[in-house]
């Protein structure tokens, strides 16, 4: 227990499989996923976009393979990725086993829809002989007739029987290094989905509302349905699905796992709406401050406030607070204490500098103590 028992999020137990070197379930740290949209057989094209998110943060990134062009361009992709490959299959059980050959990590199926017991046997041997996990993806969009047919229409019930049932095909060959997840673009649905997967299997979770919309529309979607269930301990690893460039998803995935205290990442800048009493311009400089601090993979909390109604309080828990003050004249505080006073002219600069300053700081603290566990590990050794 915390000192802030509120914001204790106690997560599902999983099960641990492995994403070529990425760990997903068990106590390992959530990851975020999203998927290239180009054609997969244009390498060069998808590594472009691979490059732009592995900028971004991800930790996966899935690849659809539908025909025999992709799954060779596969090898050159998987060379040139420094994230570990998704191969995503649909009824062609050949490309499932061509991209075990090109190195992937993973296969996202359904076997129910691969074909013959023989050719989900093939596909299995495939990803037990190339050290493969898969992922089972249930979607409400393409339920199995029969499960249709039982229960009326798409429901919780019927997705988590279908994903059961797909499980149980993996575990019958004796494969069981596999994640599962159940997407519906409602937001209602997939909820109730993953609550009662996630009390019927110990599986790890793959968590998304499919098809949320574009940018802002999904965004929102993803955060109340996905942020629901994180908030519930449900949920390994995540894809936002946005209508817009897979970066932008994986932007959203860890502004959600911030705001959840679950994964930390880049600069977590707290700022107010603004009003009439601002002293500055709040949204410009928190625009400008986003895009300029971007690149910064350290944690560390800014609060960016219009006035001192509720600055100085913000600014006691960041690591670097911003106060609006009269006369254009403002309040700079560094952990939690006045700092010193800025004019307006130069607070986007001046802020983006004391960012990367504080960020240098972190990272050669960080390097200090890994040097020092380093020397006790060998002096305990030499023991």
């Amino acid at each position: 227990m915390s000192i802030r028992p509120y914001r204790d999020i106690q997560r599902r137990k999983s099960r641990r499989v492995m994403v070529g070197s990425v760990p997903v379930g068990g106590d390992s740290p959530i990851t975020v996923q999203t998927m290239t949209n180009t054609l997969t057989a244009d390498a060069d094209a998808t590594i472009a976009q691979i490059r732009r998110c592995e900028e971004a943060g991800v930790d996966i990134i899935r690849v659809s393979c539908p025909d025999e062009d992709s799954t060779a361009a596969l090898p050159k992709i998987v060379r040139a990725a420094k994230v570990p490959i998704v191969a995503d299959i649909h009824f062609h059980y050949r490309r499932a086993i061509e991209a075990a050959e090109a190195g992937a990590a993973c296969l996202r199926i359904n076997p129910g829809n691969i074909g013959s017991a023989e050719r989900v046997r093939e596909v299995v041997k495939a990803a037990k002989d190339h050290g493969l996990s898969m992922r089972i993806g249930v979607n409400a969009g393409s339920l199995e007739k029969d499960l249709l047919e039982k229960y009326g229409e798409p429901c919780p019930e019927a997705m988590v029987e279908s994903a059961l049932d797909h499980a149980r095909i993996l575990q019958d060959h004796d494969f069981h290094e596999f994640k599962i997840s159940v997407k519906a673009s409602d937001v209602f649905l997939a909820v109730a989905a993953y609550q009662q997967l996630a009390e019927a299997c110990d599986y790890p979770l793959h968590v998304g509302v499919t098809e949320a919309g574009g940018t802002r529309t999904g965004t929102v979607k993803s955060s109340i349905g996905m942020g629901s269930l994180l908030w519930a301990g449900i949920g390994d690893t995540i894809r936002v699905s946005l209508s817009a460039e897979p970066e932008e998803e994986v932007r959203v995935g860890f502004e959600m796992l911030k705001a959840l205290n679950l994964r930390h990442r880049g600069v977590n800048i707290i700022s107010c709406p603004s009003c009439a009493r601002q002293q500055y311009d709040v949204i410009r400089t928190v625009e400008a401050l986003e895009k300029r601090v971007a690149h910064i993979t350290t944690p560390m909390t800014v609060s960016v406030i219009g006035c001192v109604v509720n600055g100085p309080g913000e600014a006691r828990e960041t690591d670097i607070g911003f106060t609006g003050g009269g006369s254009n004249t403002h309040q700079v505080y560094i952990a939690g204490v006045p700092h010193h006073r800025l004019k307006d002219a130069n607070v986007v600069d001046h802020l983006v500098g004391l960012i990367e300053k504080k960020a240098a700081e972190i990272e050669a603290a960080k390097a200090e103590e890994g040097k020092a566990k380093e020397a006790e590990r060998h002096r305990v050794a030499a023991e």
